[in-house]
């Protein structure tokens, strides 16, 4: 218990780090990877932009990224990293790899959440003359806002236990302190107390993402 005082300004400020990094990224994720997952449904087969080209070269870029361990794609946008804000270390730095592992994750869950969508409610919008941002805006955003929601909380928890694995290499964050005073130090109590962090921040962005979906699936 003595630990976990001693250590307390660094906890608070590994918590809002945490919380940083994964804002950033969610954010990236939504105004990215949204438009992606947009993107690729709109460009399907069938679908009222149709595109074959559009759809399998931005569906590989995506299958591309998702099929490398968040580590490996950590370390190996290092230099992307150092170039873009000439350093490695801290939130901001994370932050980088994050949102380039949250745009195609994202975009996938929007693709899916768009698929839900009764096609015949496209299909009449196509028939009426609708142009094809309007059924965007209009049909295929407002039909499938709570499957986006929910998907942007999964992201959220996703990005919460990367940022942890980020900390393990100077990202700062939860992950850090644990690693730092936790597994280095053989702090069991800080180690513990970390963990139960995490887990009471999953809990509550979870808590709340399914409130929001459920209010917003009602209306």
């Amino acid at each position: 218990m003595e630990s976990i005082i001693q250590i307390l300004p660094e906890l608070n400020q590994a918590f809002f780090e945490t919380l940083l990094m994964v804002g950033i990224a969610l954010l990236t994720a939504l105004l990215v990877g949204l438009p992606l997952g947009i993107l690729l449904f709109v460009t399907d087969r069938g679908i009222f932009l149709e595109n074959k080209f559009i759809r399998q070269t931005a569906g590989s870029i995506i299958n591309l990224i998702r099929s490398v361990p968040y580590v490996i794609l950590l370390v190996f946008l290092l230099p992307f990293t150092h170039f873009l804000l000439n350093t490695t270390i801290g939130p901001l730095a994370a932050s980088v790899s994050l949102s380039v592992a949250a745009i195609p994750f994202y975009a996938r869950i929007a693709e899916s959440a768009a698929r839900e969508i009764d096609k015949g409610v496209i299909e009449a919008a196509v028939a009426a003359g609708a142009s094809p941002w309007l059924i965007i805006k209009d049909i295929i955003l407002p039909e499938s806002k709570a499957g986006l929601i929910r998907g942007l909380t999964i992201t959220a928890i996703s990005l919460i236990g990367y940022s942890a694995m980020a900390g393990t290499i100077g990202g700062g964050g939860i992950g850090d302190l644990a690693i730092r005073y936790g597994y280095y130090r053989y702090d069991n109590t800080i180690m513990f107390t970390t963990v139960i962090l995490l887990i009471v921040l999953v809990q509550v962005v979870q808590y709340f993402g399914d409130f929001i979906a459920k209010a917003v699936s009602r209306r």
